[in-house]
């Protein structure tokens, strides 16, 4: 080719000569290294976002539940109402308020009022010097006697009443404990968390004195601060705390808006909507093995005199319960998710899955038809959109359940299966529009000439 010659001009201008061979193999060599190289700059990108949304999730759940435990007045007391309920926590309610209140009785001093008494009414010095050895009876009996009148009132309906209005009234309170400020009936002592019963204390003396104990008026006032918590680092617990009340609701739309954006990003969406579902799933699972090992050691570090075995055990599992409840939840979320896009992929199992489907749908569709029900052009509308119908009825589960207050596992499994229960309902009333009103069948196409 004369590079002298002129280059051929059109109405926008010459136009470039044609590429040679090997100027067109080096061109497409490269449009294919650059598309290599976006692709993998998507993936490298698409890891990245879903790694930082797979380690979050298990701190966003607990932030989440942190700001709606604590800071919802209605839910902290749901959370802690049935620990009034729980025989463990009534027996150690009951035998802290018991000791409490016969450490103020002086027992001592009544055995020796009882030897000055019979001393000064001439009674045999034997008597007198084994009137002393009655200081011990007498304590236990005392005990027995209160301890029954504070199972009665630990038991009554009316500790349930105190347990749940000190708690509504608290509930400021566990926030200022957590955060380590303020003072109220809920705080922390040193490395422990406390309840200050004082309402309680007032009417079991009320209730002794009705009992036939005049003295108990007397009681001075007792310590009436029920141990409920133990931690020896509680500082750093709270350091931990102020940071998720920080975060609040914010760390779970921030994992779930980088989850959205990495399956966005990558180039396989659904392989990559699975892998989010995996990951979601496992670290769920590593998040209930974090709270059991977290309460072995907790039990480990509460000193039975503090708090029984058992009533730690109960008020440990009664106050992370809606915790693990939203793990599970997760898990279950993430399982639907992972069935419903593997589903929609080439794999062979989900070939046969969907032929089956289709060929039930196709045989309900026939049997209305036999029974007279024809769908008509709605039918055949609902068969030309499918794809479209099935993502709303999908998108409108996952909008149920993105509005649902506290889903459970259950929730999850029921709006799962009436999703399910649409998509078939469609499916068959898209098999059955009739003859009548099926395009190409004779009984609907006009005659020539008419």
């Amino acid at each position: 080719m004369d590079p002298t010659a002129p280059v051929p001009s059109g109405p926008e201008g010459p136009h470039p000569p044609p590429l040679s061979a090997e100027e067109h193999a080096e061109y497409e060599r490269l449009r294919k290294a650059a598309s290599v190289r976006h692709r993998r700059l998507r993936y490298a990108g698409a890891s990245v976002l879903l790694l930082l949304a797979l380690l979050l999730s298990p701190v966003a759940v607990v932030s989440a539940w942190v700001d709606d435990t604590i800071t919802d007045t209605d839910r902290y007391v749901q959370t802690v109402a049935p620990l009034a309920d729980e025989p463990a926590v009534q027996n150690a309610v009951n035998d802290k308020l018991t000791a409490r209140v016969v450490a103020n009785v002086d027992v001592k001093a009544i055995t020796e009022a009882l030897g000055r008494a019979l001393k000064q009414a001439d009674a045999p010095p034997l008597v007198v010097e084994k009137s002393q050895a009655l200081e011990g009876p007498l304590k236990s009996a005392i005990t027995s006697a209160v301890h029954a009148v504070v199972a009665k009132v630990v038991a009554s309906d009316q500790f349930e009443t105190v347990w749940t209005e000190a708690n509504r009234r608290a509930q400021a309170a566990v926030v200022n404990v957590l955060t380590g400020e303020g003072s109220s009936a809920v705080a922390s002592k040193g490395d422990t968390i406390v309840l200050d019963l004082g309402t309680l204390t007032d009417q079991l003396k009320q209730r002794l004195t009705d009992a036939g104990f005049e003295k108990a008026s007397a009681i001075p006032e007792v310590d009436k601060q029920i141990p409920l918590l133990k931690v020896d680092k509680l500082n750093k617990a709270q350091d931990a705390m102020r940071l998720l009340n920080v975060v609040g609701v914010w760390l779970p739309v921030v994992a779930l808006a980088l989850a959205a954006l990495a399956i966005w990003c990558a180039p396989a969406h659904r392989v990559w909507l699975m892998a989010t579902a995996v990951g979601v799933g496992v670290m769920m699972g590593v998040l209930l093995v974090a709270l059991a090992v977290a309460r072995r050691i907790y039990l480990d570090s509460v000193p039975p005199q503090t708090l029984p075995p058992d009533a730690a055990a109960v008020i440990y599992d009664t106050m992370v319960r809606f915790l693990r409840e939203s793990a599970r939840t997760l898990i279950v979320v993430a399982v639907v998710t992972l069935l419903a896009a593997y589903l929609y992929g080439p794999g062979r199992g989900a070939r046969v899955v969907r032929t089956e489907a289709g060929r039930a749908t196709g045989a309900g569709g026939r049997y209305l038809e036999r029974l007279g029900v024809r769908t008509g052009s709605t039918g055949h509308w609902l068969d030309g959109h499918r794809p479209w119908t099935t993502g709303v009825v999908i998108g409108a589960g996952a909008l149920t359940l993105l509005l649902w207050n506290h889903p459970t596992p259950a929730v999850v499994a029921v709006v799962f299966g009436i999703v399910v229960l649409v998509l078939a309902l469609l499916g068959v009333l898209a098999a059955a529009p009739g003859d009548g009103a099926r395009p190409g069948r004779e009984a609907g196409r006009p005659t020539r000439g008419g």
